[in-house]
């Protein structure tokens, strides 16, 4: 939505006057196209993407990323606080990054107590096209047979 923000406001723009407000460098290299890049002209990388492999560390990115992206359309707003129909755009992207942290805060809460649970670690039966069949190992290790009143496999 940004991109087509900015492609909007320098649609039909021509070169000098890009030029004079300090665009000129970057319509060189792209017109008045969009090239993801920060404020600073650094291009957009994939390595900005973190990701661990760890729920909770992935999401606890995931809530920064929103609060970084929150803070970017408060000085986007601040920047173009004269112009409604671009501020209007940027509130509704700004209260969305306040949403997903919310539903990333949630999250994260889900994962941290479910890898608080007690583990609970059982071999027994498994559903095979409408029939049960044990695992007879569980039964010789554990001298319990979890089929005796659910199945009728020949581990009783």
């Amino acid at each position: 939505m940004v991109g087509t923000i900015v492609h909007q406001l320098t649609e039909g723009v021509c070169p000098e006057e890009l030029e004079k407000s300090g665009l000129g460098a970057y319509y060189t290299d792209h017109g008045v196209d969009i090239y993801p890049a920060s404020a600073a002209g650094v291009p957009f990388t994939a390595s900005y993407i973190a990701c661990k492999g760890d729920p909770i560390a992935n999401l606890q990115e995931d809530l920064a990323a929103e609060q970084k992206a929150r803070a970017t359309y408060e000085k986007l707003i601040n920047l173009c606080k004269d112009d409604p129909d671009v501020v209007e755009p940027l509130r509704f992207l700004r209260q969305r990054e306040v949403v997903h942290f919310q539903r990333f805060g949630e999250a994260l809460r889900g994962v941290q107590d479910k890898l608080a649970e007690k583990k609970f670690y059982m071999k027994g039966c498994k559903e095979d096209t409408n029939l049960m069949e044990c695992t007879k190992d569980f039964n010789m290790v554990n001298n319990y047979n979890p089929c005796d009143s659910v199945c009728n496999c020949n581990n009783r």
